[in-house]
């Protein structure tokens, strides 16, 4: 879009104006993921509260919005908004003011990554998977920031602990992670995202039993990740009054809720992108659509209904994913600090090393899964798939992949080309393949067509090819095809 929006400024005559398209779409793109968090922390309250509710048999919500309660979490936030901004008298307050947006901006600054629908990106990242994990891990900043100023050891003992816990699940966490992209070969959120499409059968937490295991390991390490409960040793109200948050309130004290609640539904989102095929249905509805009536997925209208209907998928998935995380932290009892470490390294670690390697060995020796054991192909007609296990070939940019891609499209552009007659070499070389008795396939009546490559835009494309790679191409273009 930004690209669309700068060429036709230039185009009005607007000649140096270009990156004011980049700023619009930048804008519209955070103003965009700011309400994903901003409305997503008010459902996800009103069903915190309502959830507890039902399991500690009370009706939570009742009166303000109506019978259901619906605007409760409206009427929270316009208190925390009335509510006096107070500060310890012994609070650095740069850092007490700056902490809850530190907090909130990593939180924030992950969604630029995380896509919603097939394409659908506010950045698309080959490496979106490494991008969220290193992001993730800065949210404890903002933490450590808040309890260190704030004056209190309530607030510094709550800080170390979630410094002291993020560390330790970092490890098993990112071992996690490791695992689809070992399998579909890529760190490509998007790419993963395709190469599950068609039947459930294609989900990762399918492809094997060690993914299957490895999913639960990583929506525990997701929960601690997020500090909540039974991890919230952050927090505890029995030990440490609030930790961290003791002596914050008003609307400083949201912006941590609401980067609490929005890194439960990024987490949720990874895990139906990496697990449970992202956007795509458990049955290709659209797919099969296509097929019937021959309309495009890539583009056109049908493709943007597609897509839409892969963002109700993919948001669906995601409040699963925040409800059974709210249905956990009301049904067990919060651990201790030395549990929650003994967890992480005695446990997760182990296990999470153990379907590493498992998958590892699934996949060399080609063992069978689902789809093999029901006879049901994998899909490989997307644009993005190559195939799974392609490791080498998945860390980077193929080259030839590209300017095959590349040239592939040129070519559609372009159009057919009938060939001139064939030169003195050519024709004896044909002579020459008649006199071996070789036979050539097709239609001896037809004429030769030859696809047309614009060596200009292939140059464009990648300036660092290799030379024999150009002459290659070169060579294959004079042949042509029959």
């Amino acid at each position: 879009m930004a690209e669309y929006l700068s060429t036709w400024i230039v185009e009005a005559g607007w000649d140096g104006w270009g990156w004011l398209a980049y700023l619009l779409v930048a804008l519209v793109y955070a103003a965009l993921l700011l309400n994903v968090i901003a409305v997503g922390a008010v459902v996800f309250i009103w069903m915190e509260r309502k959830i507890s509710g039902r399991i500690q048999d009370r009706l939570g919500p009742t009166r303000t919005g109506g019978k259901f309660g619906w605007l409760q979490t409206l009427a929270d936030g316009i208190k925390l908004l009335s509510k006096e901004d107070l500060m310890p008298g012994e609070a650095d307050s740069f850092l007490f003011k700056v902490a809850p947006y530190v907090a909130f901006a990593a939180g924030f600054s992950a969604f630029m990554a995380l896509p919603f629908s097939d394409g659908w990106v506010a950045l698309h990242l080959n490496i979106g998977i490494f991008f969220l994990l290193a992001v993730l891990g800065m949210e404890v900043f903002g933490v450590l920031l808040a309890g260190y100023a704030s004056g209190s050891k309530w607030s510094l003992f709550g800080a170390m602990r979630q410094a002291a816990q993020t560390v330790s699940y970092e490890v098993p966490l990112g071992m996690c992670l490791v695992i689809p992209v070992m399998i579909c070969g890529t760190m490509d959120l998007v790419s993963i995202g395709n190469q599950q499409s068609g039947l459930f059968t294609n989900w990762l937490i399918f492809h094997d039993p060690f993914t299957f295991m490895i999913f639960w390991v990583y929506f525990a390490c997701g929960i601690a990740s997020v500090n909540r409960a039974p991890f919230d040793l952050a927090e505890a109200e029995s030990e440490l009054v609030a930790g961290f948050l003791t002596e914050y309130s008003g609307i400083r004290w949201s912006l941590f809720f609401m980067a609490e609640y929005g890194s439960m539904f990024l987490v949720s989102g990874l895990a139906a992108i990496l697990f449970f095929g992202g956007w795509n249905g458990p049955f290709p509805i659209f797919g099969i659509i296509s097929e019937a009536t021959g309309w495009s997925l890539e583009s056109g209208v049908f493709a943007t209904i597609a897509r839409f209907g892969g963002l109700i998928n993919f948001i669906t998935k995601g409040v699963l994913g925040v409800t059974v995380m709210i249905w956990i932290r009301w049904s067990f009892p919060r651990l201790r600090i030395d549990q929650v470490i003994t967890m992480c390294l005695k446990y997760c670690v182990p296990i999470a090393a153990f379907c590493f390697i498992g998958v590892l060995f699934w996949t060399g020796i080609v063992m069978p899964n689902v789809n093999s054991m029901l006879s049901i192909e994998a899909p490989s007609n997307h644009e993005d798939y190559t195939g799974r296990a392609n490791i080498r070939e998945g860390w980077v940019k193929d080259v030839d992949y590209t300017v095959s891609q590349h040239e592939l499209s040129l070519a559609k552009k372009a159009g057919p080309k009938v060939l001139p007659e064939a030169e003195d070499d050519d024709a004896q070389e044909g002579d020459d393949d008649k006199k071996d008795g070789e036979q050539v396939e097709g239609n001896p009546d037809e004429p030769k067509v030859e696809v047309e490559v614009n060596k200009a835009a292939f140059n464009n494309l990648n300036n660092n090819a290799s030379q024999p790679l150009l002459a290659q191409q070169e060579s294959l273009s004079k042949k042509g095809a029959n």
